[in-house]
Protein backbone atom coordinates (compact mmCIF):
# COMPACT_ATOMS: atom_id res chain seq x y z
CA UNK A 1 0.00 0.00 0.00
CA UNK A 2 2.74 2.68 1.02
CA UNK A 3 4.58 1.85 -2.41
CA UNK A 4 1.61 2.39 -4.33
CA UNK A 5 1.67 6.42 -3.87
CA UNK A 6 4.52 9.22 -3.44
CA UNK A 7 4.26 11.17 -0.17
CA UNK A 8 5.00 14.69 -0.67
CA UNK A 9 5.60 15.64 2.88
CA UNK A 10 5.93 19.43 4.39
CA UNK A 11 9.04 20.42 6.33
CA UNK A 12 8.79 23.68 8.76
CA UNK A 13 11.46 25.96 9.25
CA UNK A 14 11.95 24.34 12.35
CA UNK A 15 13.58 20.99 10.44
CA UNK A 16 12.98 17.92 10.80
CA UNK A 17 11.99 18.42 14.60
CA UNK A 18 8.84 19.42 13.18
CA UNK A 19 7.30 15.92 11.35
CA UNK A 20 4.73 14.62 12.75
CA UNK A 21 5.34 10.87 13.96
CA UNK A 22 3.59 9.80 10.40
CA UNK A 23 5.65 11.62 8.28
CA UNK A 24 8.81 10.93 10.15
CA UNK A 25 8.07 7.27 9.65
CA UNK A 26 7.54 7.80 6.10
CA UNK A 27 10.78 9.62 5.55
CA UNK A 28 12.46 6.79 7.77
CA UNK A 29 11.12 3.73 5.50
CA UNK A 30 11.42 5.59 1.84
CA UNK A 31 13.68 3.89 -0.47
CA UNK A 32 13.84 7.13 -2.37
CA UNK A 33 13.82 10.39 -0.92
CA UNK A 34 13.37 13.83 -3.06
CA UNK A 35 14.10 17.40 -2.11
CA UNK A 36 16.26 20.13 -2.06
CA UNK A 37 19.20 19.69 -0.99
CA UNK A 38 18.99 21.59 2.38
CA UNK A 39 15.96 19.41 3.21
CA UNK A 40 18.03 16.50 2.29
CA UNK A 41 20.66 16.72 4.62
CA UNK A 42 18.48 17.27 7.30
CA UNK A 43 18.23 13.11 6.71
CA UNK A 44 22.28 12.02 6.74
CA UNK A 45 21.32 9.29 8.84
CA UNK A 46 19.14 7.84 6.65
CA UNK A 47 20.19 4.77 3.75
CA UNK A 48 17.39 5.62 1.12
CA UNK A 49 18.75 6.93 -2.60
CA UNK A 50 18.81 10.53 -2.37
CA UNK A 51 18.15 12.63 -5.34
CA UNK A 52 18.22 16.39 -5.03
CA UNK A 53 15.50 18.75 -6.73
CA UNK A 54 16.11 21.23 -8.99
CA UNK A 55 15.28 22.40 -12.53
CA UNK A 56 14.61 18.70 -13.16
CA UNK A 57 10.59 18.38 -12.67
CA UNK A 58 10.42 15.95 -15.63
CA UNK A 59 12.72 13.71 -14.98
CA UNK A 60 11.66 13.98 -11.31
CA UNK A 61 8.12 12.92 -12.48
CA UNK A 62 9.68 10.18 -14.62
CA UNK A 63 11.38 8.69 -12.07
CA UNK A 64 8.48 8.71 -9.64
CA UNK A 65 6.28 7.03 -12.32
CA UNK A 66 8.71 4.34 -13.08
CA UNK A 67 8.91 3.07 -9.10
CA UNK A 68 5.28 3.84 -8.24
CA UNK A 69 4.44 0.45 -6.83
CA UNK A 70 7.49 -1.15 -6.62
CA UNK A 71 9.67 1.54 -4.38
CA UNK A 72 8.00 3.56 -1.11
CA UNK A 73 8.98 7.26 -2.10
CA UNK A 74 8.91 10.82 -0.56
CA UNK A 75 9.49 13.86 -1.67
CA UNK A 76 10.70 16.93 0.64
CA UNK A 77 9.14 20.21 0.48
CA UNK A 78 9.10 23.30 2.52
CA UNK A 79 5.76 24.06 4.70
CA UNK A 80 3.20 23.39 2.63
CA UNK A 81 3.43 21.45 -0.32
CA UNK A 82 -0.33 23.04 -1.44
CA UNK A 83 1.33 26.54 -0.67
CA UNK A 84 3.25 27.85 -3.40
CA UNK A 85 5.24 24.56 -3.66
CA UNK A 86 5.45 21.51 -5.53
CA UNK A 87 2.71 19.32 -4.74
CA UNK A 88 0.29 21.29 -7.50
CA UNK A 89 2.76 20.11 -10.00
CA UNK A 90 2.72 16.36 -8.54
CA UNK A 91 -0.57 15.96 -8.82
CA UNK A 92 -1.24 17.42 -12.10
CA UNK A 93 1.65 15.21 -13.51
CA UNK A 94 0.52 12.37 -11.90
CA UNK A 95 -2.71 12.21 -10.49
CA UNK A 96 -4.54 12.88 -6.86
CA UNK A 97 -4.88 8.80 -6.63
CA UNK A 98 -1.07 8.49 -6.40
CA UNK A 99 0.24 11.34 -4.57
CA UNK A 100 -0.79 11.96 -0.38
CA UNK A 101 0.04 15.06 0.87
CA UNK A 102 1.44 16.44 4.69
CA UNK A 103 1.47 19.51 4.82
CA UNK A 104 3.57 21.79 7.32
CA UNK A 105 3.79 25.01 8.74
CA UNK A 106 4.49 27.31 6.26
CA UNK A 107 7.47 29.60 6.26
CA UNK A 108 5.02 32.55 5.24
CA UNK A 109 3.35 31.83 8.58
CA UNK A 110 6.27 31.73 10.39
CA UNK A 111 7.22 35.12 9.18
CA UNK A 112 4.62 37.09 9.83
CA UNK A 113 4.25 34.81 13.43
CA UNK A 114 7.50 36.67 13.99
CA UNK A 115 6.85 40.01 12.58
CA UNK A 116 3.66 39.72 14.89
CA UNK A 117 1.15 40.57 12.35
CA UNK A 118 -1.66 39.00 11.70
CA UNK A 119 -1.66 36.73 7.99
CA UNK A 120 -5.87 36.65 7.84
CA UNK A 121 -6.03 38.98 5.80
CA UNK A 122 -3.04 39.35 3.48
CA UNK A 123 -2.11 38.94 0.23
CA UNK A 124 0.01 35.47 -0.87
CA UNK A 125 2.08 36.43 -4.20
CA UNK A 126 5.10 33.94 -5.37
CA UNK A 127 8.14 35.26 -8.11
CA UNK A 128 9.75 32.12 -7.62
CA UNK A 129 10.58 31.59 -11.07
CA UNK A 130 7.76 33.99 -12.37
CA UNK A 131 7.85 37.42 -13.58
CA UNK A 132 7.68 40.16 -11.07
CA UNK A 133 6.09 42.73 -13.47
CA UNK A 134 3.25 40.03 -12.69
CA UNK A 135 2.65 40.82 -9.19
CA UNK A 136 2.54 44.97 -9.31
CA UNK A 137 -0.47 45.73 -9.86
CA UNK A 138 -1.62 43.05 -7.04
CA UNK A 139 0.93 44.86 -4.82
CA UNK A 140 -0.39 48.52 -5.37
CA UNK A 141 -4.15 47.18 -5.05
CA UNK A 142 -3.32 46.00 -1.32
CA UNK A 143 -2.21 47.38 1.65
CA UNK A 144 -0.55 43.56 3.28
CA UNK A 145 1.32 41.17 1.01
CA UNK A 146 3.61 38.53 1.56
CA UNK A 147 5.60 37.54 -1.49
CA UNK A 148 8.31 34.51 -1.91
CA UNK A 149 11.16 35.54 -3.56
CA UNK A 150 14.01 33.88 -5.36
CA UNK A 151 17.40 33.87 -6.16
CA UNK A 152 16.87 36.31 -9.13
CA UNK A 153 13.33 38.10 -7.95
CA UNK A 154 15.28 39.20 -4.79
CA UNK A 155 13.38 41.99 -2.25
CA UNK A 156 15.64 44.37 -4.11
CA UNK A 157 14.42 43.52 -7.38
CA UNK A 158 11.04 43.44 -6.20
CA UNK A 159 11.40 47.02 -4.38
CA UNK A 160 13.26 48.02 -8.38
CA UNK A 161 10.04 46.93 -10.46
CA UNK A 162 7.32 48.41 -7.86
CA UNK A 163 9.39 51.63 -7.36
CA UNK A 164 9.77 52.23 -11.11
CA UNK A 165 5.71 51.83 -11.83
CA UNK A 166 5.06 54.09 -9.17
CA UNK A 167 4.44 52.02 -6.25
CA UNK A 168 4.95 53.23 -3.01
CA UNK A 169 4.47 54.00 1.19
CA UNK A 170 5.20 50.33 2.08
CA UNK A 171 6.67 49.12 4.93
CA UNK A 172 8.69 46.12 4.38
CA UNK A 173 10.14 43.06 6.32
CA UNK A 174 12.67 40.80 4.98
CA UNK A 175 12.33 36.99 6.85
CA UNK A 176 15.80 35.77 6.24
CA UNK A 177 17.22 32.03 6.73
CA UNK A 178 13.94 31.61 9.39
CA UNK A 179 14.44 28.78 11.84
CA UNK A 180 17.83 28.61 11.47
CA UNK A 181 21.12 30.06 13.73
CA UNK A 182 21.47 33.42 11.16
CA UNK A 183 17.81 34.06 10.90
CA UNK A 184 17.58 37.43 10.80
CA UNK A 185 14.52 40.69 10.27
CA UNK A 186 15.42 43.27 8.51
CA UNK A 187 12.57 46.14 8.50
CA UNK A 188 13.08 48.68 6.05
CA UNK A 189 10.83 50.55 3.19
CA UNK A 190 10.58 50.26 -0.63
CA UNK A 191 13.72 52.57 -1.04
CA UNK A 192 15.64 51.31 1.78
CA UNK A 193 15.57 47.73 -0.08
CA UNK A 194 17.16 49.16 -3.26
CA UNK A 195 20.08 49.55 -1.42
CA UNK A 196 20.91 46.20 0.87
CA UNK A 197 21.47 42.66 0.03
CA UNK A 198 19.52 39.21 1.83
CA UNK A 199 20.00 35.62 2.15
CA UNK A 200 18.49 33.37 -0.84
CA UNK A 201 16.24 32.32 1.13
CA UNK A 202 13.72 34.98 2.38
CA UNK A 203 10.52 36.14 2.53
CA UNK A 204 9.01 39.56 1.70
CA UNK A 205 6.55 40.80 3.73
CA UNK A 206 5.07 44.97 2.38
CA UNK A 207 2.58 46.76 4.42
CA UNK A 208 1.05 49.68 3.74
CA UNK A 209 2.14 52.36 5.80
CA UNK A 210 -0.42 54.70 6.20
CA UNK A 211 -3.60 54.94 3.78
CA UNK A 212 -2.70 56.20 0.73
CA UNK A 213 -3.13 60.16 0.10
CA UNK A 214 -3.89 61.61 -3.15
CA UNK A 215 -5.74 63.64 -5.02
CA UNK A 216 -4.88 61.63 -7.99
CA UNK A 217 -8.20 59.57 -9.83
CA UNK A 218 -7.67 55.77 -10.47
CA UNK A 219 -7.95 54.90 -13.94
CA UNK A 220 -11.30 53.23 -14.93
CA UNK A 221 -13.47 52.72 -18.01
CA UNK A 222 -15.66 55.80 -18.28
CA UNK A 223 -13.32 58.67 -17.33
CA UNK A 224 -15.19 62.19 -18.19
CA UNK A 225 -13.11 63.86 -20.47
CA UNK A 226 -12.45 67.21 -18.68
CA UNK A 227 -10.27 64.47 -16.28
CA UNK A 228 -7.42 64.20 -19.07
CA UNK A 229 -4.97 66.62 -19.71
CA UNK A 230 -5.31 67.53 -23.47
CA UNK A 231 -3.98 69.23 -26.32
CA UNK A 232 -6.76 71.77 -27.05
CA UNK A 233 -6.83 72.81 -30.84
CA UNK A 234 -10.63 72.75 -31.29
CA UNK A 235 -12.39 70.08 -29.23
CA UNK A 236 -9.15 68.30 -27.93
CA UNK A 237 -7.04 65.03 -29.11
CA UNK A 238 -9.03 63.05 -27.96
CA UNK A 239 -11.56 60.26 -27.70
CA UNK A 240 -14.71 61.29 -26.56
CA UNK A 241 -15.85 59.39 -22.82
CA UNK A 242 -18.62 57.25 -25.06
CA UNK A 243 -16.88 56.18 -28.17
CA UNK A 244 -13.58 54.91 -25.82
CA UNK A 245 -16.44 52.45 -23.78
CA UNK A 246 -17.74 51.41 -27.44
CA UNK A 247 -14.74 50.82 -28.44
CA UNK A 248 -13.17 48.97 -25.67
CA UNK A 249 -16.30 46.53 -25.28
CA UNK A 250 -15.45 45.89 -28.78
CA UNK A 251 -11.42 45.50 -28.38
CA UNK A 252 -12.68 42.27 -25.78
CA UNK A 253 -9.77 43.34 -23.48
CA UNK A 254 -8.38 40.52 -21.02
CA UNK A 255 -6.22 40.86 -17.65
CA UNK A 256 -3.35 39.37 -19.88
CA UNK A 257 -3.68 41.96 -23.12
CA UNK A 258 -1.09 42.85 -25.10
CA UNK A 259 -2.73 46.44 -26.82
CA UNK A 260 -1.02 48.87 -29.40
CA UNK A 261 -2.65 52.21 -28.99
CA UNK A 262 -1.79 53.66 -32.75
CA UNK A 263 -2.14 57.44 -32.77
CA UNK A 264 -2.85 57.78 -29.04
CA UNK A 265 -3.52 61.73 -29.23
CA UNK A 266 -3.82 62.25 -24.95
CA UNK A 267 -3.80 58.69 -24.20
CA UNK A 268 -7.48 58.32 -22.75
CA UNK A 269 -7.79 54.99 -24.47
CA UNK A 270 -4.52 53.62 -23.15
CA UNK A 271 -5.11 54.89 -19.52
CA UNK A 272 -9.04 53.65 -19.32
CA UNK A 273 -7.36 50.29 -20.87
CA UNK A 274 -4.74 50.13 -18.12
CA UNK A 275 -7.68 49.93 -15.60
CA UNK A 276 -8.48 45.95 -17.16
CA UNK A 277 -5.10 45.23 -18.28
CA UNK A 278 -2.91 44.22 -15.12
CA UNK A 279 -0.30 41.04 -16.55
CA UNK A 280 -0.47 42.47 -19.56
CA UNK A 281 1.52 45.66 -21.26
CA UNK A 282 -0.18 48.45 -23.45
CA UNK A 283 1.62 50.30 -25.72
CA UNK A 284 1.12 53.90 -27.16
CA UNK A 285 2.28 55.20 -30.37
CA UNK A 286 2.59 58.44 -30.75
CA UNK A 287 4.40 60.94 -33.02
CA UNK A 288 3.92 64.46 -32.29
CA UNK A 289 6.27 65.64 -29.22
CA UNK A 290 3.48 67.90 -27.55
CA UNK A 291 0.86 64.89 -27.56
CA UNK A 292 3.83 62.98 -26.24
CA UNK A 293 4.12 65.34 -23.29
CA UNK A 294 0.53 65.50 -22.53
CA UNK A 295 0.46 61.67 -22.57
CA UNK A 296 3.56 61.40 -20.01
CA UNK A 297 1.20 63.90 -17.96
CA UNK A 298 -2.01 61.34 -18.09
CA UNK A 299 -0.05 58.37 -17.18
CA UNK A 300 1.57 60.51 -14.43
CA UNK A 301 -1.95 61.54 -12.66
CA UNK A 302 -3.68 58.24 -13.27
CA UNK A 303 -1.02 55.82 -11.95
CA UNK A 304 -0.95 54.09 -14.94
CA UNK A 305 2.13 52.15 -14.58
CA UNK A 306 1.76 49.39 -17.32
CA UNK A 307 2.05 51.74 -20.38
CA UNK A 308 5.04 52.06 -22.97
CA UNK A 309 5.14 54.80 -24.84
CA UNK A 310 6.40 55.19 -28.42
CA UNK A 311 7.50 57.35 -30.14
CA UNK A 312 7.32 57.08 -33.61
CA UNK A 313 5.36 57.37 -36.56
CA UNK A 314 3.00 54.11 -37.60
CA UNK A 315 3.82 51.83 -39.35
CA UNK A 316 7.66 52.16 -39.85
CA UNK A 317 7.49 52.12 -35.74
CA UNK A 318 5.73 49.18 -35.06
CA UNK A 319 8.21 46.42 -36.55
CA UNK A 320 9.97 46.26 -33.12
CA UNK A 321 7.18 45.83 -30.70
CA UNK A 322 5.36 42.90 -29.35
CA UNK A 323 3.25 40.74 -31.09
CA UNK A 324 -0.32 42.28 -29.52
CA UNK A 325 -3.88 40.56 -29.00
CA UNK A 326 -5.39 43.70 -29.62
CA UNK A 327 -5.07 46.88 -31.24
CA UNK A 328 -6.46 50.66 -31.40
CA UNK A 329 -6.37 52.68 -33.72
CA UNK A 330 -6.95 56.39 -33.40
CA UNK A 331 -4.86 58.15 -35.96
CA UNK A 332 -3.68 56.87 -39.43
CA UNK A 333 -1.89 60.29 -40.28
CA UNK A 334 -2.97 58.85 -43.91
CA UNK A 335 -1.65 55.86 -44.07
CA UNK A 336 -4.57 54.14 -42.96
CA UNK A 337 -4.35 51.27 -45.38
CA UNK A 338 -0.57 50.38 -44.56
CA UNK A 339 -1.28 50.38 -40.76
CA UNK A 340 -4.17 47.82 -41.10
CA UNK A 341 -1.95 45.78 -43.30
CA UNK A 342 1.31 45.95 -40.79
CA UNK A 343 -0.91 45.58 -37.98
CA UNK A 344 -2.42 42.48 -39.69
CA UNK A 345 0.54 40.34 -39.94
CA UNK A 346 1.44 40.57 -36.17
CA UNK A 347 -1.70 40.33 -34.55
CA UNK A 348 -2.19 37.22 -32.74
CA UNK A 349 -4.74 34.46 -33.61
CA UNK A 350 -8.78 35.57 -32.35
CA UNK A 351 -6.74 39.34 -31.76
CA UNK A 352 -9.02 42.42 -32.74
CA UNK A 353 -8.17 45.43 -34.58
CA UNK A 354 -10.68 48.59 -33.76
CA UNK A 355 -10.74 51.85 -35.55
CA UNK A 356 -12.46 55.56 -35.15
CA UNK A 357 -12.76 57.40 -37.55
CA UNK A 358 -15.03 60.40 -38.27
CA UNK A 359 -14.23 60.48 -42.47
CA UNK A 360 -16.06 58.56 -44.82
CA UNK A 361 -13.29 58.20 -47.09
CA UNK A 362 -11.31 56.10 -43.73
CA UNK A 363 -14.46 54.25 -43.27
CA UNK A 364 -13.96 52.91 -46.79
CA UNK A 365 -10.31 51.95 -46.78
CA UNK A 366 -10.49 50.84 -43.60
CA UNK A 367 -13.64 48.40 -44.37
CA UNK A 368 -12.20 47.25 -47.73
CA UNK A 369 -9.00 46.41 -46.57
CA UNK A 370 -9.88 44.25 -43.36
CA UNK A 371 -12.52 42.42 -45.60
CA UNK A 372 -9.27 41.95 -48.33
CA UNK A 373 -6.72 40.27 -45.54
CA UNK A 374 -9.87 38.01 -44.29
CA UNK A 375 -10.87 39.45 -41.36
CA UNK A 376 -14.73 39.70 -40.45
CA UNK A 377 -15.43 43.08 -40.24
CA UNK A 378 -18.04 44.98 -38.06
CA UNK A 379 -19.22 48.64 -38.35
CA UNK A 380 -20.51 50.33 -35.26
CA UNK A 381 -21.85 54.25 -36.02
CA UNK A 382 -22.12 55.94 -32.83
CA UNK A 383 -24.13 58.95 -32.69
CA UNK A 384 -23.87 61.12 -28.91
CA UNK A 385 -25.15 64.13 -27.62
CA UNK A 386 -24.80 65.54 -24.55
CA UNK A 387 -27.12 67.85 -22.02
CA UNK A 388 -26.27 71.28 -22.08
CA UNK A 389 -27.63 74.35 -20.23
CA UNK A 390 -28.93 76.64 -21.87
CA UNK A 391 -30.32 79.68 -19.87
CA UNK A 392 -32.57 77.60 -16.88
CA UNK A 393 -33.34 75.29 -19.37
CA UNK A 394 -31.71 71.95 -20.96
CA UNK A 395 -31.22 71.06 -24.49
CA UNK A 396 -29.01 68.41 -25.88
CA UNK A 397 -25.22 68.84 -27.63
CA UNK A 398 -24.27 66.46 -30.51
CA UNK A 399 -20.69 65.39 -30.96
CA UNK A 400 -19.35 64.24 -34.36
CA UNK A 401 -20.66 60.80 -34.92
CA UNK A 402 -18.20 58.48 -35.18
CA UNK A 403 -17.16 54.99 -36.91
CA UNK A 404 -16.32 52.24 -35.04
CA UNK A 405 -14.71 49.92 -37.32
CA UNK A 406 -13.96 46.45 -35.66
CA UNK A 407 -12.05 43.99 -37.32
CA UNK A 408 -11.32 40.43 -35.87
CA UNK A 409 -8.61 37.81 -37.31
CA UNK A 410 -9.77 34.15 -37.51
CA UNK A 411 -8.40 31.80 -34.77
CA UNK A 412 -5.57 29.30 -36.52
Amino acid sequence: MLKSKVYIIGISPDGALSLLPRAQKLVEKADIIIGAKRLLDLFLSLSAERITLGNNLLKITELIKKNLGDKQMAVLSSGDPNFYGIAGYLTDKLGKDAVEILPNVSSMQVAFARIKESWADAVFLSVHSRLIEDIVEKVRLNSKIGIFTDGKNTPSAIAKALIERGVSGYQAYVCQNLGEKEEKIVKTDLPGLLKKKFSKLNILILLKASPEKTDSPRAYTGIPDAEFHQRKPKDGLITKQEIRAVSLSKLHLTDESLLWDIGAGSGAVSIEASSIIHKGRIYTIEKNAADIAIIKKNIKKFNASNIEIIQALAPEGLRKLPAPTAVFIGGSGGKMKEIIITVSKRLKPGGRIVINTVALENLNIAFNTLKNIGFSVEVTLVNIARSTAVAELTRLEALNPVFVITGAKKED
